[in-house]
Parts: C-alpha cells; sequence; structure tokens
C-alpha cells in the first residue's frame, strides 16, 4: 500500500455530518451511507429503479419499450444476459484495446500540435470514439461532440411548461434529441439495417425495436460510456499530476498495478454519488444497532461516496490513496461501488477504466507533460455527480 495518508479526495462535497449506515431524513427519504447496507439494496431484488429521469420513462405509452436503464425484474436480467457479450473482458481487449490506442494517439497528437489543450476535451474525443464503436453509432456526420455537449450540457435546467425558464429547456431538450437523432442515430439504424454488425443497434434491430426506442438507448449508454469516462479520465489525471508519488508509481507500473491506482482513485472519487432505489416490499438493512427496516413504497437513496469510505468494508485510512487495498466482499470491484453493484452495475466498467489507462499512460509519457491550469469543479446534485473543467495540460 501507497503512504498516502489523510483526506486524498480532489472532489469536495457538501457534509451533512451524518454518519449513521441507515437513516431516515426529514422528507421520508432513507439515506444509505454504509457500505453493506448499500450494498445489500443494490442487490435486493425487492427495490426497482427510481431517479435518473425514471420517472419521465413511466409516464411513456406501455407498448414502448424503455432503456434498459428504467428497467428491473426478469426482463432487464434477460436483457443484460443478451447484451453481456458486447462487455467480457475477451471482447474489451480483442476488439477495444486497438481502437483505444488509435484513438488515444490521435488526441494526443492534437496536444503535441498545439502544445496545450483541455484535458476535458480530449477525453470527451476519446470517451465519444470508444463507446460510439461499442453502440454502433459510426456513421454519424460531422459534430457530434458538439451536439452531445449540447445534449449532456454542463448546467442543467428544469423543463416545465410553468416558467420562461422551464419552457426555455423544455424546447432546447426536444431540440438536442432530435438533432441526436437525425445526425447521428438515424444514420446509424439504416446503415446497421443495410449491413447488420456485432454491436448494440444491430442488436436492438433484431429484436425489433423502434427508432425512437433505439435512440433511448442509444443516450442512455451514451451518458453512462461518455460523459461519466471524460469526468474520470479527468479526476484521475487531477490526481496523478498533483502527487508526485503516486505519479511516479503509476509510470513504473505494468498494466495490472496501473489499473489498481485507477480503481482506487475511483472509489475515493465516485463519478455518480447517488443512486436511487425504490421499495417494492419490506427491507431489512444492516444498521449500527442491529437490523434496520424499510417499508415497501420507501424511496432510498444510496451515497455512493460515503460508502466507499465505510472503514468497516475499505479498512483503514478510507479517505486516502491505497492502491490494492481489500474491499469486503471485493470480488465485485476493487472500485466499491462507484459502478453500482447487483443488477444495474454498469455493464462497461472493464472498458471505461481501461480506456482511462490507455489515455492516461500515453499522456504522462510524454516529455515535460504537466498541468498548466487546476480546474473548476461544478455538481449535477441529481447524480451527486461531478463536471471538471478547466484542466489545461501543456508541453514544453
Amino acid at each position: 500500500m501507497s503512504d498516502h495518508r489523510g483526506d486524498a479526495r480532489k472532489i469536495v462535497r457538501p457534509d451533512t455530518g451524518e454518519t449513521c449506515p441507515v437513516s431516515r431524513a426529514p422528507d421520508g427519504t432513507w439515506r444509505v451511507r454504509g457500505y453493506a447496507p448499500a450494498r445489500a439494496v443494490l442487490r435486493s431484488d425487492a427495490t426497482v429503479q427510481a431517479g435518473l429521469g425514471v420517472e419521465t420513462a413511466d409516464k411513456l405509452p406501455a407498448r414502448v419499450r424503455r432503456p434498459v436503464l428504467y428497467r428491473d425484474g426478469p426482463e432487464h436480467r434477460e436483457d443484460r444476459r443478451q447484451t453481456a457479450r458486447f462487455f467480457t473482458p475477451r471482447r474489451v481487449d480483442e476488439r477495444y484495446r486497438g481502437l483505444m490506442a488509435r484513438v488515444a494517439d490521435r488526441q494526443l497528437e492534437t496536444l503535441r500540435a498545439a502544445g496545450e489543450a483541455q484535458l476535458s476535451e480530449l477525453s470527451f474525443g476519446m470517451a465519444i470514439e470508444v463507446a460510439g464503436a461499442v453502440i454502433g453509432l459510426t456513421s454519424s456526420r460531422p459534430g457530434i461532440r458538439l451536439r452531445l455537449e449540447s445534449f449532456f450540457p454542463e448546467k442543467f435546467g428544469r423543463p416545465g411548461l410553468t416558467s420562461p425558464s422551464g419552457i426555455y429547456w423544455l424546447v432546447r431538450q426536444n431540440v438536442s434529441w432530435l438533432r441526436v437523432y437525425l445526425a447521428d442515430v438515424r444514420p446509424a439504424i439504416r446503415d446497421h439495417r443495410r449491413a447488420p454488425r456485432d454491436d448494440l443497434i444491430s442488436h436492438l434491430i433484431a429484436q425489433g425495436c423502434t427508432d425512437a426506442e433505439i435512440l433511448g438507448e442509444c443516450l442512455t449508454f451514451a451518458a453512462a460510456g461518455m460523459v461519466t469516462t471524460r469526468e474520470f479520465i479527468c479526476v484521475a489525471a487531477w490526481h496523478l499530476f498533483t502527487d508526485e508519488e503516486l505519479l511516479e508509481r503509476y509510470r513504473a507500473a505494468g498494466e495490472p498495478g496501473r489499473l489498481a491506482i485507477l480503481h482506487e482513485i475511483l472509489r475515493l472519487e465516485p463519478v455518480v454519488a447517488r443512486l436511487r432505489r425504490r421499495t417494492t416490499a419490506a427491507l431489512d438493512l444492516p444498521g449500527a444497532g442491529g437490523p434496520v427496516t424499510v417499508p415497501p413504497g420507501a424511496l432510498v437513496e444510496v451515497l455512493v461516496e460515503a460508502a466507499n469510505a465505510d472503514a468497516e468494508a475499505v479498512g483503514a485510512d478510507p479517505l486516502a490513496v491505497c492502491p490494492g487495498r481489500a474491499i469486503d466482499g471485493g470480488a465485485t470491484s476493487a472500485a466499491a461501488l462507484s459502478f453500482g453493484d447487483g443488477p444495474h452495475r454498469c455493464p462497461g466498467a472493464g472498458i471505461a477504466i481501461l480506456e482511462t489507462d490507455v489515455l492516461l499512460s500515453r499522456l504522462f509519457a510524454l516529455e515535460g507533460v504537466r498541468m498548466a491550469a487546476a480546474p473548476r469543479v461544478t455538481f449535477n446534485n441529481d447524480i451527486g455527480g461531478y463536471e471538471i473543467r478547466g484542466l489545461r495540460v501543456s508541453l514544453p
């Protein structure tokens, strides 16, 4: 283990001072901070997805197939079984590793040519191409990055019809959906109908999905595979730029050692720090003084950052960067609950970590690379997520 003691986090979230593993907030929401009860919630078959726009998805007509993110039970399990082949370690290694290397080299060539670049732009370019290959978004018109930036803006508003701001965001949201559909998803669907391929879009076409349903799935996977990966690449680089010992260890390590460092940074800095579920039956969770029963129909909010820092699960110095630390029940993930757990655990976890390493290992191999400006951090309160902008990297 490293000797990085104390609080190594770069992302400073508001601290409520609450330490109880399971508690009930004044608004009735159950908040889970302990690792064991958090994992129990995420693995339980007595909960369903909540948050992440599921309320909007529930308003869709019954005949419309919901994106996999919003489904639960046997239907969800069957869909995950059928798509698991896109994310196996062997496929990631054989199908995507070479692509990642080529994309990373192109992104860093931009840095070499200009001498300076925004890491959020380099990482987003990387994430778009890699996730696009998995999804099948390979027939896009020029400008996909700008369209996705517009669809996933740094600051979100709440769409609605009761205020000028709500109307603006409602119109903007629908325009963004239409632009992505016309320029990215529809051309891909047409190409895949003519020549089926081994990717998500061809799978959805074979399942009989409509264009609107395919659009929904594409945007769901884009959010998970592009946006979150961009942020993690930036926060991992921020840690490495500002910790000489950790950077030396990263540079000297083989791939397994580098991945261990990245997993540990992600444990400490989960990109999605709030996961919500709604109970469908009474749910018993381990609490500080014994089992705690959460009633049916309750909204449960898993605070991932707190659960990942539970010393009972992750050991001593839970806020320090200690690659290779043992995680309680750690066969699931060295990043603790940062990729979720249970039926909705992120299927692309292996892709995200590998592409982060492919880009950063090449970045930090560049002679004289440095962080020219520290980043600013903003938050998406709906998911407890962070957005890192302004981290400029430069070369001599």
